[in-house]
């Protein structure tokens, strides 16, 4: 079982990347600063292995993976500016 399910405790964020292109990535996670080394070392999704994340724009508290995941949909959904904004905000 990995550390990211082991825990049922666990706080999970969403988070949202810039990356190189100017493109934005959104992610789930229960350790942003590992999941974030792991997107710029390569080792991290394969959209970022691709496009390299230059910062890291934003992240989102949430209390379990499900509303996380929840959350990391919306997000998904909104255009680009939107996103901005959204990162703007926080």
């Amino acid at each position: 079982m990995s550390s990211d399910t082991a825990d049922t405790t666990a706080r999970w964020f969403v988070y949202l990347l810039e990356c190189r292109d100017g493109s934005l990535y959104t992610g789930i996670t229960t350790d942003v600063a590992r999941r974030y080394a792991q997107h710029v070392a390569g080792k991290g999704a394969r959209y970022t292995r691709s496009r390299p994340p230059v910062r890291l724009l934003a992240q989102f508290p949430h209390p379990d993976r499900a509303s996380a995941s929840r959350a990391e949909h919306a997000i998904k959904q909104l255009r680009p500016e939107q996103k901005r904004a959204l990162c703007a905000d926080a």
